[in-house]
């Protein structure tokens, strides 16, 4: 098996017709279609589907385009370090809203510092879509909430983050903070309006869990996913809201009531999930390590609100 012959094939999928993909190539078509055949034959597998209409991947094309790609990828990867004798290539990561509000610029910035001639690509998403593109590896790494739809990756726990009851001191309903000698609890929240992301958030299913632990129903009155709209209507007063402290790290301070909850399972725990080791390219292996290692950092400064590091 040739690169060349898996730059082909992923050029063919990619154009759909084998005459735009030798066009784009610059090669004849019975030349293309000769390498696509020898592949097959390697392979034992039909792994395209041609008709008048041009051409599509089967089941076992597109099982072989993901891994195609990704070697595709290792190999330039592997030519850009050789010619600049030094670490380079590219890396993708995935950061949820509130973790990229505390870690995503000191990472960005540990990683141009070490590894300049690394291109960095991050992605800021709800952590299920993070883990949706893993699966796809349309990513190499990304912190996460929830790791039960993984498949075939490597994960670390990272870190635990203590979460805030966070609201307007004007909101209806809202504890005032003041000492009462009890500790704020999930059950105290009462009739307390929240805004809330939906379930495909990884915090979402953290908080449902706590919830029904505590033995109470949260009285949901909004559900919002995008986390600087979630906190301008906190900020307005239309509810108040559970997040973990990353959520203000781009608020003013002092602007909003803070309480941390003591419920035990009042916590979200980070994993740092990447794909397997032997499929990581050496750039995204040394994005790995930077990321935990600015992670330390900022919890060993202070400069990420409630968060512990994990045990182990």
């Amino acid at each position: 098996m040739e690169l060349r012959q898996l730059r082909y094939f992923v050029h063919v999928v990619a154009a759909g017709s084998m005459g735009r993909a030798a066009a784009e190539l610059g090669v004849v078509v019975s030349a293309l279609s000769q390498q696509i055949s020898r592949l097959e034959s390697e392979l034992s597998t039909r792994l395209l589907q041609r008709s008048a209409a041009g051409v599509r991947p089967t089941d076992a094309g597109l099982a072989f385009l993901r891994q195609a790609q990704l070697t595709l990828r290792h190999a330039d990867d592997a030519v850009l370090a050789a010619q600049q004798a030094r670490l380079s290539g590219h890396v993708s990561v995935g950061l949820a809203p509130s973790t990229a509000a505390v870690l995503g610029l000191p990472f960005l910035q540990a990683m141009r510092e070490r590894y300049p001639d690394v291109r960095l690509h991050l992605v800021e998403n709800l952590s299920g879509h993070l883990a949706t593109m893993l699966n796809a590896r349309q990513l190499d790494l990304a912190v996460l909430f929830e790791t039960g739809t993984l498949r075939h990756c490597s994960v670390l726990p990272l870190l635990d983050e203590r979460l805030f009851l966070i609201g307007a001191r004007q909101l209806p309903g809202m504890p005032t903070g003041k000492p009462t000698g009890k500790q704020l609890r999930l059950a105290r929240l009462g009739a307390l309006p929240l805004l809330l992301p939906t379930g495909s958030h990884g915090l979402r299913a953290v908080l449902e869990r706590a919830f029904a632990r505590a033995r109470c129903t949260p009285n949901v009155a909004l559900e919002v996913d995008g986390l600087a709209l979630l906190m301008d209507a906190v900020r307005a007063g239309v509810g108040a809201t559970v997040q973990p402290g990353a959520a203000l790290a781009r608020l003013p301070p002092d602007e909003l009531l803070i309480l941390p909850l003591a419920d035990r399972d009042a916590q979200r725990r980070n994993w740092l999930v990447s794909l397997s080791d032997d499929e990581l390219p050496p750039a995204a292996l040394a994005a790995r390590v930077t990321l935990m290692d600015v992670a330390r950092t900022l919890v060993a400064q202070g400069a990420w609100p409630g968060a512990s590091l994990h045990e182990s």
